[in-house]
């Protein structure tokens, strides 16, 4: 395993992170989510990332019971805010950030985390009663560091207007192959001010394992198979056009010597704005061949290859993911 500097913070994490997303899954018992978070443990992650919304708590309380018994300066812990919660609706005034972060390190069993990050923009809060919020939540020693996920430049910049470019170390894009839109603005702006990317579903949802074939019905079990997670596929990308492109890949990566996935994640990581990769595991081996991309480098010849066999189904242009919103409002 490899590791990066997050931004201009003192936090080394590993290239590839865990996340959590897939923790709360009816079908996923506590002792398969212990067995994934100590195989990743064991394979170098030091990078541990949920939130408050995943399963409406359960995710941070799985993290709560497994990791409670390592070193916490073993690992670096990072959750999110601004989901609905039983207890809140969405969004990020002063009030929910305040009552979530308490709420969070309960269910999660510590004193602070390493990273809190702004789940979503709030636009329908002043910008300046979020930051100050979020400051508050690191001057009373419950955060470290402070991110976002899925702000657009226009946020980012105004939130740097008010506190300067410390304030974040971390935005949280979605980045992959397929989804390349970060790049057009998103990742000079933040490498301008020291922030680093954690990039979530580097996989496409999967689709960049090779593992859904065109014409053919999903594997059983799997995210496409199931109507509650296929949607962040369909939602996004035209399934005809990214799996005839995905398929295209597969001699790219008999030439490289490695499996699909491995490809699709060395593709991320070869951009040195990027600190971590987050992948998502119901079982050890799946980590196992996610951590096998760590230090993958992949030759000139190989990405003209790739972008040769992706064509036009890539999404590269300044485009929202799911759940981003634009605007900005100010007191």
């Amino acid at each position: 395993m490899r590791y990066r500097t997050l931004g201009s913070s003192d936090l080394e994490v590993s290239e590839i992170a865990l996340g959590s997303w897939m923790f709360f899954d009816e079908n996923t018992s506590l002792e398969a989510n212990r067995e994934v978070t100590e195989a990743a443990l064991d394979a170098g992650i030091t990078l541990f990332d949920t939130a408050n919304s995943y399963g409406q708590g359960a995710a941070e309380r799985a993290w709560g019971d497994i990791l409670t018994r390592f070193p916490r300066d073993s690992y670096v812990l990072a959750t999110k805010v601004w989901g609905d919660m039983p207890e809140t609706e969405r969004g990020l005034s002063a009030d929910k950030i305040a009552q979530q972060i308490d709420a969070s390190l309960s269910r999660l069993r510590t004193d602070h985390v390493d990273l809190y990050q702004a789940h979503r923009f709030d636009p329908e809060v002043p910008i300046e009663e979020t930051i100050e919020a979020l400051l508050r939540v690191v001057e009373q020693g419950k955060a470290r560091y402070l991110g976002f996920s899925e702000w657009t430049p226009e946020q980012i910049r105004a939130a740097i207007d008010i506190a300067g470019p410390e304030l974040f170390v971390s935005s949280q894009p979605q980045y992959s192959m397929l989804w390349q839109a970060p790049e057009a603005e998103v990742f000079g702006l933040c490498a301008e001010n020291g922030i680093s990317q954690i990039v979530w579903s580097p996989l496409a949802q999967g689709l960049l394992t090779g593992k859904y074939q065109p014409g053919r019905p999903p594997p059983e079990n799997s995210r496409r198979a199931d109507e509650q997670t296929s949607w962040a596929m369909t939602a996004i990308f035209d399934e005809a056009v990214v799996l005839d492109a995905v398929q295209r890949l597969r001699p790219v990566a008999e030439q490289a010597g490695t499996d699909m996935g491995t490809l699709a994640l060395a593709w991320v990581l070869r951009r040195s704005e990027v600190a971590a990769a987050i992948v998502g595991a119901s079982r050890p081996s799946q980590v196992s061949a996610n951590v096998a991309a760590s230090g993958v480098e992949l030759s000139p010849d190989l990405l003209d290859a790739i972008d040769h066999a992706l064509g036009d189904a890539p999404v590269t242009a300044p485009t929202l993911a799911p759940g981003a919103t634009e605007g900005v409002r100010h007191r």
